[in-house]
């Protein structure tokens, strides 16, 4: 066996990065929400400039940068700067809320439902969900970082690559089930793409949610997971 080496320093570092990250997240949802939700935040959410709205965009996407930026510099291989990706980004979404609930006392509960995401389209779900998909997030990334340190590098197969992926599609697709659901029944699919901006924007912020697709959710944990434990079966042979 070889000797483990493991990155703790840069483990530690990439903690204290992503924390941080968390609360500045936070932060900015807090002035947010004081601005324009001083009421509480609740579904429908009250309309807000466009402007704004593509502004958020735009930050959710720089932040996506940002981290992926770091994971980038911290890896030595390509497996490696993935996994540290996925360890920032995890710690980074569990500590946003983490500091909500301690700013503002939100989420309520595990099971409150939040904007998770806006690209390309609105994502949604109990807070709970993100959660338990960063844990999932942090045992990849582990197991990625501590076989890298003893092997020099892991064989992320392209195999491997096409479960991950399936799986966290149809995560993807569970968060957005039930608007895209709404937006549907509002107008067709061929028409979302010729109708007025100011329209589509006005029937999205009469969106409240209603049932968050389990059964998605569930089927794609249940892919992931168990490749995970293949991955961590087949690193630990390797040694």
């Amino acid at each position: 066996m070889k000797s483990s080496t493991f990155p703790t320093r840069v483990l530690l570092i990439m903690l204290g990065f992503a924390i941080a990250m968390g609360f500045l997240e936070s932060a900015v949802v807090v002035y947010i929400r004081e601005i324009l939700y001083p009421e509480g935040f609740t579904f429908p959410l009250k309309p807000f400039e466009l402007h704004l709205a593509v502004t958020e965009v735009i930050r959710e996407a720089a932040t996506l940068i940002i981290l992926l930026s770091v994971g980038i510099l911290a890896g030595r291989t390509a497996s490696e700067r993935f996994a540290w990706f996925l360890f920032s980004f995890a710690v980074w979404d569990i500590f946003y809320y983490i500091f909500l609930r301690i700013l503002i006392g939100w989420p309520e509960s595990l099971l409150t439902w939040d904007i998770l995401f806006l690209i390309p389209i609105t994502w949604v779900g109990p807070v709970i969900s993100p959660v338990i998909v960063a844990l999932t997030m942090i045992l990849l990334a582990i197991i990625i970082i501590y076989y890298t340190s003893i092997n020099g590098r892991v064989s992320i197969r392209w195999q491997d690559w096409v479960i991950l992926v399936t799986g966290s599609l149809i995560l993807i697709l569970a968060w957005t089930w039930d608007y895209s659901g709404y937006i549907l029944e509002h107008y067709s699919f061929s028409e979302i793409w010729t109708i007025p901006k100011d329209d589509l924007y006005q029937i999205a912020t009469q969106y409240i949610p209603r049932k968050f697709n389990w059964g998605l959710f569930l089927l794609g944990e249940g892919i992931i997971l168990p490749e995970i434990v293949m991955l961590f079966l087949r690193f630990r042979k390797q040694l």
